[in-house]
């Protein structure tokens, strides 16, 4: 069974570059889209608030070693978000996270840095970054409590590359992690992703996957169909060459989704 590379934060845990994504599934399909995940050889997996008891029951039984799992926390104060914190550890019946994101930057997001980092110290959690920051917001982060955030997970595909971020988090030493890295599924119909697929002998979303894991950057894949989350793992076994990485990198038009 194929192992996803790794990427090493800046406070040394390492993070597998592809993760299995639940945001948008109800209750009932992330459990059985985990279990799938599993039979495929995910063993990274991001959460999302909400999803935590349908993940751990169906993460129950395997060795918690072998797993990453990511947590989030919204932006809501240094109580409350210690508290969410909790809950979301208690409902995927460990004692650690690998990683708690503080997910967006509205409220009091510096207050709650400071309750995630409290966690980092107390071993609730290994390592702490931040979900859906720009520049400007990771400077007044930064500025205000000391601390770099280790990972930063934002919209990133080819169509919306983030290259001005992309140079901060580097020079940071912030790794970089895509919440959707097929835009959505609008990649999968792009004339040009398509037709590196028939070149490679590739379906887009493994063309796009690739491309991500060459850029340097953490892929959250989310898919509850298995034929997808499989289609997904298969990105291990090829590389696509310089002049096609060019050629993906002219796609970058600032489209959103």
């Amino acid at each position: 069974m194929a192992v996803p590379p790794s990427l090493a934060l800046s406070d040394g845990v390492r993070i597998p570059q592809l993760l299995f994504g639940v945001a948008g599934l109800t209750a009932a399909e992330t459990g059985r889209a985990v279990r799938i995940a599993l039979d495929t050889g995910y063993r990274g997996f991001d959460t999302a608030p909400g999803t935590e008891a349908a993940v751990g029951d169906a993460l129950a039984g395997v060795p918690r070693e072998e797993l990453f799992v990511s947590v989030k926390v919204p932006a809501q104060g240094y109580d409350t978000a210690r508290r969410a914190a909790d809950q979301a550890l208690a409902a995927l019946q460990v004692e650690q996270a690998d990683l708690c994101l503080l997910d967006g930057t509205k409220g009091a997001f510096t207050d709650t840095w400071r309750a995630l980092s409290r966690l980092r110290a107390d071993g609730r959690v290994r390592a702490v970054g931040v979900a859906g920051f720009g520049v400007s917001e990771l400077r007044r982060l930064i500025d205000a409590t000391g601390a770099v955030p280790v990972l930063n997970q934002v919209e990133l595909h080819p169509w919306l590359q983030q290259l001005p971020l992309r140079e901060f988090h580097a020079e940071r030493g912030i790794v970089t992690a895509a919440s959707s890295p097929a835009a959505n599924t609008g990649l999968l119909a792009d004339e040009t992703v398509t037709a590196l697929a028939a070149k490679y002998g590739k379906t887009p979303a493994q063309i796009v996957l690739r491309w991500h894991l060459q850029a340097d950057t953490v892929a959250v894949a989310a898919s509850a169909t298995t034929t997808r989350t499989r289609e997904n793992f298969g990105i291990f076994d090829f590389e696509l060459a310089e002049d096609d990485l060019a050629v993906v990198a002219e796609l970058d038009n600032g489209t959103r989704v």
